[in-house]
């Protein structure tokens, strides 16, 4: 950990060098704090102390209950008040008139470098979060929500988003979607090319996914279907929950789907997308091809304070089979098959077999598109209730650029904020209000953080620091690192990766934006070769280099593949022999055109 250490002090210092304050004592602090705690004062503590930053920023003031667990001096936390007397008065607290973002921007990076690092979280920790998974079922499964509230909830998303539900639901009834199979784990442990010799088949899914349909190329080879085992519900695979690194705070729990419920969630997914694309207010609202316009109307709200940004706990799981009925009700065969293509049993570590009361947890194909639909109804709901009248097809045309959702990152005019808060938390939703801003200049949405309409994010360091060459996906993460803090003018820092990168591999200078692993620079590349062939300038570069595992497939599954990834021009050269992420990469040498791809 002390390479982490060096990197975060020489943020510290260059942050104090841009704020024009001494960073002396802020450095003996940490190093303190490090000795009694360990590595989770810089993972957790300082987590802690952004957050309270930040909703100081948005309250403007601090008052008594941020920054516990530093000392202070009058109304600021003695640890990094230089930044903090660029914000806040320091007799009182309260946020100054012109509040330096330099300084907001220096806290923030160097109080969250390390938020987000991938290590394991400790087992006490892990197991933690697995219980709260199964608490949370059970308070989605005992959530009462009252008739009138869903009625007004139905009603809603008839308005919203009707005409993509017909559509999708014609698609189902007359079979018209396309399956597939994604690249992450399954439950049943198959590989990605044994997917598609299906063994078995839930009778759930035949009602609606019909075997004959869904898992053959055609009606000739329906004897075949003969050999597929058709499982009882009580023989289905469970949906296998697994932890993966998040924070040091907690993991994030994800959901591993059985192949054959993870084939049909792609299908759906794929026609949300398909026909979403082609409504106006599915892709104002909640299309998920781009996060940039929950960024945008971000900033616009910490600018004029427009907008209000909602951040959501445990949002997936909170998304209830009974809300998603309620959501799609009127369209029969759009529900039959979101409710096929769920899982409705869960293993969790340490907790057994769990029947499951929520609708999908992350890891289901269909989890996103259906929880951003359901936040959104939610929201216009607040709205109406706000306006103490049904909204008309004007009103709702009038919200589309004013109300966005991506995920669980919500976006309304703060003038109903109040009223869309009590809606999601009738519903059974939990607002987290540490991480929803509508009163003060600061907001944030999608990984967009802004104060008064300026860019305050931050860069992440998501791995430990490379020590060789071997270590191949922290060598990539470093110099994503040192690119993104170079973009932000963090010069001193970028000295200090430069010579630490440029011990392991070849770093030449190159083009903002280029594919190839070298830094990012104003004045260009130089080059060390010239292609006699194609007169162009050559520079010696490593690319992460990752083959997929073998894995040959033949037979009928073959063609099923092709069938179903015909529409891929071209198809994957030796996609029937190799399929699968990667087991492991290495860094490989070559001589590239600088030029080659960048957006310089």
């Amino acid at each position: 950990m002390k390479s982490l250490i060096a990197l975060w002090q020489k943020v510290l210092a260059e942050a104090g060098t841009l704020c024009g304050t001494s960073t002396l004592r802020d450095c003996k602090t940490a190093a303190v704090r490090f000795e009694h705690e360990g590595f989770s004062f810089f993972t957790l503590t300082l987590a802690r102390f952004a957050d309270d930053f930040e909703r100081s920023l948005d309250a403007g003031q601090v008052d008594d209950a941020m920054f516990a667990g530093f000392r202070r001096h009058r109304g600021l936390p003695r640890f990094l008040s230089g930044f903090l007397r660029l914000v806040f008065d320091p007799t009182d607290g309260r946020l100054i008139d012109a509040p330096s973002v330099m300084a907001i921007q220096a806290v923030r990076q160097v109080t969250n470098l390390f938020r987000k690092i991938l290590l394991p979280c400790s087992p006490s920790r892990e197991a933690r979060a697995f219980r709260q998974y199964v608490e949370t079922d059970r308070e989605v499964g005992n959530h009462g929500t009252d008739v009138v509230l869903r009625k007004e909830f139905t009603s809603m998303s008839r308005a919203l988003f009707g005409s993509v539900f017909s559509q999708v639901d014609q698609a189902v009834y007359e079979g018209c979607l396309t399956p597939g199979h994604g690249p992450g784990a399954v439950a049943d442990r198959l590989t990605a090319n044994a997917r598609y010799n299906v063994r078995s088949w839930p009778q759930r899914l035949d009602r609606v996914f019909p075997l004959l349909e869904f898992v053959l190329p055609s009606h000739r080879y329906h004897a075949v279907a003969d050999e597929v085992q058709s499982l009882h519900p009580r023989d289905e695979l469970p949906v296998k929950v697994v932890s993966v690194p998040k924070t040091l705070k907690a993991p994030r729990i994800i959901a591993v789907e059985p192949s054959w419920q993870q084939y049909v969630q792609q299908s759906l997914a794929a026609a949300f997308r398909e026909v979403g694309a082609r409504d106006d207010r599915y892709r104002a609202l909640v299309d998920a091809s781009s996060q940039q316009p929950n960024r945008s109307m971000a900033a616009v709200g910490s600018v004029d304070g427009r907008f209000a940004t909602l951040d959501l706990s445990e949002a997936s799981d909170r998304v209830s089979v009974q809300h998603v009925r309620d959501l799609t009700r009127g369209w029969a065969w759009l529900t039959r098959a979101l409710l096929a293509s769920r899982s409705t049993r869960a293993e969790v570590p340490g907790q057994g077999l769990v029947h499951l009361a929520k609708f999908a947890s992350m890891g289901s194909a269909t989890c996103f598109p259906v929880e951003a639909m359901v936040f959104c109804t939610a929201a216009f709901v607040g709205i109406q209730r706000a306006l103490g009248r049904t909204l008309t097809s004007g009103d709702i045309e009038s919200l589309l650029a004013r109300v966005r959702v991506y995920g669980d990152d919500i976006i309304v005019p703060v003038d109903y904020v109040q009223s869309v808060i009590e809606v999601l938390e009738a519903l059974g939703f939990k607002v987290n209000h540490r991480k929803s801003f509508w009163t003060g200049r600061f907001r944030e949405s999608c990984g967009g953080e802004y104060y008064a309409g300026a860019d305050v994010s931050y860069v992440k360091c998501r791995r430990t620091l490379p020590r060789s060459r071997t270590d191949a996906s922290e060598v990539v993460s470093l110099v994503s690192f040192r690119n993104q803090m170079w973009e932000r003018g963090w010069y001193q820092t970028v000295d200090y990766v430069d010579g630490l990168i440029s011990k392991l591999i070849p770093f030449p200078e190159l083009p903002p934006g280029s594919p190839h692993l070298g830094r990012w620079s104003f004045t260009g590349p130089a080059p060390e070769r010239h292609d006699s062939r194609l007169h162009r300038p050559l520079v010696r570069v490593v690319e992460l280099k990752a083959v997929a595992p073998s894995d040959p497939l033949d037979g009928l599954g073959a063609l099923m593949k092709f069938f179903l990834l015909r529409r891929r021009d071209p198809l994957q050269e030796g996609h029937l022999e190799r399929a699968g992420r990667p087991r492991r990469a290495h860094l490989q040498t070559r001589w590239v055109d600088p030029y080659a791809g960048s957006t310089g």
